[in-house]
């Protein structure tokens, strides 16, 4: 499965830790992320990730013209619930995997029940609408 890693600043250091705790499970799937997160992550696991450029510049616009033709199959983007950040290109990704039936989560509870249905083989029907060559 097609994996995108995306995190507000706030909760990058989350997302880094999420992605300690379930590095066996991420290790059997293809990785990409906007670039500050996809670093982070990368350096903390040692996981190969696909690097796009930061959210600021396009990152997250990267991500969804991906979702958008059905090359991503569960987005990941821990949100700042604060108030601090701008959540324009959240609602967008959000309306992309909506329309696109994607498994998105935008808080840890709901990546930790993706994640495990991942390894439980509860996505798998993702591999009947995007199937790997």
């Amino acid at each position: 499965m097609n994996i995108a890693l995306m995190a507000h600043d706030g909760k990058k250091e989350l997302m880094v830790q999420f992605c300690i705790a379930y590095c066996g499970i991420l290790s059997g799937h293809s990785l990409c992320a906007t670039n500050t997160t996809g670093r982070l992550v990368a350096e903390a696991t040692g996981l190969p990730i696909t690097l796009y450029l930061p959210n600021a510049q396009g990152g997250c616009q990267q991500i969804g013209a991906r979702v958008a033709f059905n090359e991503i199959d569960l987005v990941l983007f821990f949100c700042d619930a604060s108030g601090r950040e701008d959540t324009k290109e959240l609602d967008a990704l959000a309306r992309l995997c909506d329309q696109h039936n994607i498994p998105f989560a935008s808080n840890v509870a709901t990546a930790e029940v993706l994640v495990q249905g991942l390894r439980r083989g509860d996505l798998d029907w993702r591999d009947i609408v995007n199937p790997k060559k």
